[in-house]
Order: C-alpha cells, then structure tokens, then sequence
C-alpha cells in the first residue's frame, strides 16, 4: 500500500487488476473458513470451490492482463481473442464436476 501511494498518489483505486486481487483473496478466505460452517464441511464441496479459487486466480492473470484494460494490463482497446480451448476446458470440468458429484452421491453420502 505504501509503495503504492508512493508510485501513484493513492493507497487502493477501483482498477481491474485491485480489484481481482481482492475476490481472488476473497474467495481464497472463504475456501479456507469453510471447514468452520457445519454444511460445507464436504469433501466435494471444498474440492468445487477449490477448482473457483484457482480458476479466480486465473482470471486475475490471464483476464485482467489481456482481455481488461486498466492500469495494470496490456489491453489497450485491442480485439478480444478468447481461444477455443478455454470452453473445451470449461465444459470438460463441468462434465468431470457432475461425474465426480454423481460418484459421490452413491458412495460418500449416507
């Protein structure tokens, strides 16, 4: 913070890379602090949220640096190319999600 008020003039703006920093923070807490809330002590439910944490991270860095623009990114108004491979890969864990959350439902849950 105290470099940042050096170097800018401010200690926290709204720009897009603070601000993933934060939720990324955010969600990393509440993964962490869910072992203390009785219903979502589950193994499949900190493993979900385990796979937004990280995908919050990456969103800070791959989102934020190419597809936002802001203080702290290489977007300058350029045209956003989203590659194929990232819906592959979001519909490949969605589909494990839902196997791996049947799986569970037969054998883990009582």
């Amino acid at each position: 913070g105290m470099w940042a008020n050096e170097s800018w003039g401010r200690y926290w703006g709204w720009d897009p890379k603070e601000t993933w920093a934060l939720i990324s923070i955010m969600v990393y807490a509440f993964v962490l602090h869910m072992r203390l809330i009785p219903g979502l002590r589950g193994r499949f439910t900190f493993n979900l949220w385990s796979i937004i944490a990280y995908a919050s991270i990456m969103m800070t860095y791959f989102g934020v640096n190419f597809y936002l623009s802001g203080l702290h990114s290489y977007a300058s108004g350029d045209k956003v190319i989203t590659p194929t491979s990232v819906f592959y890969s979001i519909g490949f864990v969605a589909i494990l999600g839902s196997f791996s959350y049947i799986k569970y439902k037969k054998y883990y849950k009582k």
